[in-house]
């Protein structure tokens, strides 16, 4: 990732001339809200749009207001774009492994007896349980949904659940999952960067992700009480009798799922996770489903387009390969871009320096890190920035309060890693709706955990439960700042 060598500029490292004011900062903040209204809202236009118009106008402000060269902003974006790489490069790849899965039978085989043993009345629940589960294992919530994902949004909609409702089950599992897992990438990250032990940060989050996911499964079984019955008359049956026909439903099928489980859960990097389950897919769509060699490795670059004589069972299997995933990468791309602008021309170190100085006690320090990773994430649309900027900023004054860094860990990683995934023009939310087929705004309102996650982190604040020091300690004298105001 690069995260590790990662040093968001502080405050002080910005020449005087070329510090924004608070105003000023704010600038960027308040026009990318007006243009992703504007554009996205009311225009109807894709992000990347609303995006690139927050890009021209931090790059004027840069270039002409705060006297930045373009050297220098081109440097910020390269700096970001290097942070995110490893989540571009997965893009790029998942897509083609759903395509491969699908193809090799994988996907339809999960759907075949997903189908057999779920039920509407359980659906959504166990959804969020197992995908959490196998996040948990495996260390990453991209890959998990992914895969298993893919399969239960096919598998719900053979059941009468909305689309929507699943990809909410599904997400709220995958991020809780990827909370308690000493083997995700931001859970080390959040560790890292504060300098807290990993099993510590672990055991600092188990209660409000317990919490946070109890009540999100408490949700997803009201959710079933709606849609029990909802079953048409003999889609099951007709959904299983042209996955049948198509594929050769067989345990050999579930090859790829294997392997790629199996490495992550051996501590493999995602990456090379999935590079492999890609190649599984092929060789398994060879070896099971009788696919040539060539037909094996276009499907992975150019997708599928199943026959299957079902127009349901078409539409959830379609895929776009690796060349699908061009969409969501250049959203992912222009946030990017956004984010390291932001951050080379000062904005965020503006905006978290007055944040330190308006924190009077422990208690609001800690709420307001998590509402920091939660801006952070909107404004950078990355989640390890949303974990590395508050985290190295803030890391002194925990200290100077008194409180545990692994206060800080938990809640960076509380309020940052989930939400991403509710913004639409964030590297996870446009990951998430492009493999799983769902738009954010429609996911949105079913992905509980997202909600819950940052808000029994402030509930828990406000009780003074599962922090440490004294919620009565008061700081050193802050520092004046007269020229940012």
């Amino acid at each position: 990732m690069g995260t590790d060598r990662y040093t968001p500029r502080s405050y002080d490292d910005i020449a005087p001339e070329q510090r924004p004011t608070l105003k000023q900062a704010l600038v960027p903040v308040l026009g990318l809200v007006a243009f992703l209204g504007l554009g996205s809202a009311w225009l109807g236009l894709d992000p990347h749009i609303p995006l690139i118009w927050s890009i021209a106008l931090v790059g004027l402000l840069g270039r002409f207001v705060w006297g930045y060269t373009w050297e220098d902003l081109y440097e910020g974006i390269e700096r970001s774009l290097a942070m995110g790489l490893q989540a571009i490069l997965i893009l790029f790849v998942i897509y083609g492994v759903v395509s491969t899965w699908v193809a090799a039978g994988t996907i339809p085989a999960l759907m075949y007896y997903g189908l057999d043993l779920l039920s509407p009345q359980v659906f959504l629940p166990a959804t969020a349980l197992l995908v959490g589960i196998a996040t948990f294992a495996i260390g990453s919530s991209w890959t998990a949904v992914g895969t298993l994902g893919v399969a239960f949004i096919g598998i719900g909609s053979g059941l009468g659940v909305p689309e929507p409702m699943t990809a909410g089950a599904i997400l709220s599992g995958a991020y809780a999952g990827d909370k308690q897992s000493p083997l995700s990438d931001t859970t080390n990250l959040a560790a890292a960067v504060t300098n807290t032990d990993l099993y510590d940060h672990i055991r600092a989050m188990r209660s409000g992700t317990a919490v946070a996911f109890g009540l999100s499964l408490v949700g997803f079984v009201l959710l079933s009480l709606g849609i029990t019955g909802a079953i048409p008359a003999g889609q099951i049956a007709e959904i299983q009798t042209a996955l049948a026909s198509s594929y050769d439903i067989t345990l050999l099928a579930f090859l790829p799922l294997a392997v790629t489980f199996g490495l992550a859960a051996a501590g493999y990097p995602a990456l090379t996770v999935l590079l492999a389950g890609a190649f599984a897919g092929a060789f398994t769509s060879i070896l099971v489903q009788g696919a040539s060699f060539v037909t094996a490795w276009q499907t992975f670059m150019s997708g599928t387009g199943p026959e299957t004589g079902s127009e349901l069972v078409n539409s959830l299997l379609a895929s776009g390969g690796v060349s699908g995933s061009a969409w969501t990468i250049a959203v992912v791309v222009a946030a990017l871009t956004l984010g390291g602008l932001l951050e080379q021309t000062g904005v965020l170190a503006v905006l978290a320096h007055r944040l330190q100085r308006g924190i009077r006690s422990p208690r609001l320090l800690v709420a307001s890190t998590g509402l920091s990773a939660i801006l952070t994430n909107a404004l950078t649309a990355q989640q390890y920035m949303s974990i590395v900027v508050p985290g190295m900023t803030l890391r002194d004054t925990y200290d100077e309060f008194g409180l545990d860094s692994s206060d800080l860990s938990q809640a960076i990683e509380s309020a940052g890693t989930p939400t991403g995934a509710l913004l639409p023009w964030h590297a996870g939310g446009a990951y998430m709706a492009g493999v799983l087929g769902v738009a954010t705004f429609d996911y949105m309102w079913y992905y509980f955990f997202g909600y819950l996650s940052p808000l029994v982190l402030f509930a828990f604040v406000l009780a003074g439960v599962g922090f440490s020091g004294n919620s009565t300690a008061q700081p050193g004298p802050a520092a004046p700042a007269a020229d940012d105001d």
